[in-house]
């Protein structure tokens, strides 16, 4: 694209450098440790039988789980059926049982084809437990791997389950897992004004806490209805702490199919409020961003209907943009924070300037400051400075919650 004024020509240049800029020289000098979940030094708590079969002894419990639900290579769910354990319902989030429905897809009731146990989705219109779901319930046994974003919906499904568990005299039992993203915390702390399913509580984006961690802070900062507190037990991991690297075993869901992925999710998913592509419909999603006559990058990728993605933004169309995959794969070597060059970037590069952002932007954000920060032309760094107060207010928080060694600032 050529332009006729040097000075903005000069502007580009270097927005697109800052776009691109991957600070390699910092990877040689910050060796990292990974530890997989199903390897001996960290145990999740779902392979902790012997902490939570005696409390779930002789009484009727509803599994809330998908794919992500593994003691090694068995489902949570086809190991309490062999031990005699009475499952009478499966509850399943967004993504579905097995893991397989597109973001925000309805996923319908079903029967497990292979215990024949009534699966009940939590996504849809049905995102929380009925008191008529829960007749035949005593304990609900929560095991789901979440990746530690504000907006990563497993984490709502998991305020609901509480709240109907409260609300219905019922226990939970949290099996917990190793937060990928648990090694940092970033981003703004979202405003209550603008709560919805993509961010129900006032957390930054990056939470840094395990799903057990998460569900104690529900609990503890009264953000049931009404304030109440659901009977809630966490079984913890062992061998883990906030300082790891954890590699995942298997993907959270679709379109987080690697670890570069899920370290690049919490910065990369503000676009999903934009008209830029993330990826989906590709091999790489939450790897590649871009969109139809994109001026910045010259990556192309062109989105086509896959499992998981099968009505991608800009589907069949190619786009033009960047390919994050080499930055994704060390991004846990580098600086802990969320990356705003390409969101501010892209916009500045924009020629569509009023039709960039759309009214889902706020609620991935979780307000409107951040959108409005960057339309005025601010950048990163007075943006982050922004942030500053609310992190520490919840760093102060957050450290009552806790259930394993924290990681050094």
């Amino acid at each position: 694209m050529k332009c006729a004024n040097p000075t903005v020509a000069m502007m580009r240049t270097k927005i697109a450098a800052l776009i691109l800029a991957l600070p390699y020289a910092a990877f040689a000098q910050r060796p990292i440790v990974v530890h997989a979940g199903s390897k001996p030094e960290i145990t999740v708590g779902a392979a902790r039988t012997d902490e939570y079969l005696p409390l779930v002894s002789n009484q009727r419990v509803a599994v809330v789980t998908n794919h992500t639900g593994m003691i090694g290579s068995t489902h949570l769910v086809d190991s309490l059926v062999a031990l005699g354990v009475k499952v009478t319902k499966v509850f399943a989030p967004e993504h579905g049982f097995r893991g397989d429905a597109d973001a925000g897809e309805h996923v319908k009731d079903q029967r497990d084809s292979r215990t024949g146990l009534p699966v009940v989705s939590l996504y849809g219109k049905n995102k929380k437990p009925t008191a008529q779901q829960l007749a035949d319930v005593d304990v609900l046994l929560f095991d789901i791997q979440d990746v530690g974003a504000r907006f990563y919906t497993y984490i709502s499904t998991l305020h609901y389950v509480m709240e109907a568990a409260q609300e219905n005299q019922r226990k939970v039992i949290v099996l917990d897992r190793p937060n990928p993203n648990g090694f940092y915390v970033d981003g703004p702390v979202l405003d209550t004004a603008y709560r919805s399913f993509v961010g129900m509580h006032p957390v930054p984006i990056v939470h840094g806490m395990t799903i057990g961690e998460y569900a104690r802070m529900i609990n503890g900062e009264g953000w049931l209805k009404a304030g109440r507190r659901c009977d809630l037990t966490i079984i913890e991991c062992l061998g883990y702490d906030h300082s790891q690297f954890v590699a995942l075993d298997s993907r959270p869901s679709p379109n987080l199919p690697n670890m570069a992925s899920i370290y690049l999710y919490p910065s990369i998913c503000l676009f999903e409020g934009t008209v830029v592509s993330v990826g989906r419909g590709t091999d790489a999603p939450f790897q590649v961003i871009g969109y139809p006559g994109n001026p910045v990058g010259q990556f192309r990728f062109t989105p086509r209907s896959l499992s998981g993605a099968k009505d991608p933004l800009y589907l069949g169309k190619e786009c033009q943009g960047i390919d994050l995959r080499e930055f994704g794969v060390f991004q846990s070597r580098m600086e802990k924070r969320i990356r705003l060059q390409w969101l501010i970037g892209l916009y500045q590069e924009s020629t569509s300037k009023k039709t960039y952002f759309n009214a889902f932007f706020d609620k991935l954000a979780g307000g409107k400051d951040l959108r409005e920060r960057i339309i005025r032309g601010e950048d990163e760094e007075t943006i982050r400075a922004s942030w500053q107060s609310g992190l520490r207010a919840f760093m102060i928080t957050r450290r009552k919650y806790l259930l394993y060694a924290d990681f050094v600032p």
